[in-house]
């Protein structure tokens, strides 16, 4: 993400301040819900909700504010379009298309994680995964994928501590929510746009 800002300061400023705001909303609202998520084990339908919203807007304008900038560029094959992002977030070959389909996957991946096996997994942990999805999406297929395996890693290295330290059973509860948004910030962090 820090490597798409970068790109974008150079070839769009809309869509850099747009993806800008969407970090610093992503930032705000990781913590938010870390902190609701422990104490309380519960993702309040108040913060995520609305998240979709202003997550799709943001990261949707940007897509097309990119998109935008290389249309009116001139040709695609010089200047400075060639250096321009490609915003990250096409599918099926429409732009800004992935946003919404990685949101989707996300969504749909957790819902059915959460049919399996009810009692492992809240569903505001899977409302939380399509917020997850967006922000993941922008950047592409492989943040989508890394981000997902990141949460159920650190989660799994978390429960491994908590069992090894002896302050919890294989039947103790955790709150994965801080997992599923620690995987996603890691993802979008450590992996290039």
């Amino acid at each position: 993400m820090i490597r798409r800002l970068g790109e974008l300061w150079g070839t769009s400023f809309p869509a850099f301040w747009l993806l800008l705001a969407a970090c610093v909303y992503f930032a705000i609202m990781a913590a938010r819900l870390t902190v609701i998520d422990v104490r309380h084990h519960l993702l309040p339908n108040r913060i995520v909700f609305p998240s979709y919203a202003i997550a799709g807007v943001l990261l949707l304008g940007a897509a097309i504010a990119v998109a935008v900038s290389v249309g009116s560029s001139g040709n695609p094959s010089g200047g400075s379009a060639v250096n321009a992002p490609d915003g990250g977030a096409s599918f099926l070959g429409v732009p800004a298309l992935g946003i919404v389909a990685g949101g989707a996957v996300l969504w749909l991946f957790y819902f059915v994680l959460r049919l399996v096996y009810p009692p492992g997994m809240g569903f505001g942990d899977v409302k939380l995964a399509g917020v997850l999805g967006l922000y993941l999406g922008y950047l592409g297929w492989a943040h989508v994928f890394a981000g997902t395996f990141a949460a159920f890693l650190f989660g799994g290295l978390w429960s491994l501590g908590v069992l090894a330290a002896r302050r919890g059973t294989l039947k103790s509860s955790i709150p994965f929510g801080p997992f599923m948004l620690a995987g996603a910030a890691a993802a979008m962090l450590a992996l290039p746009a």
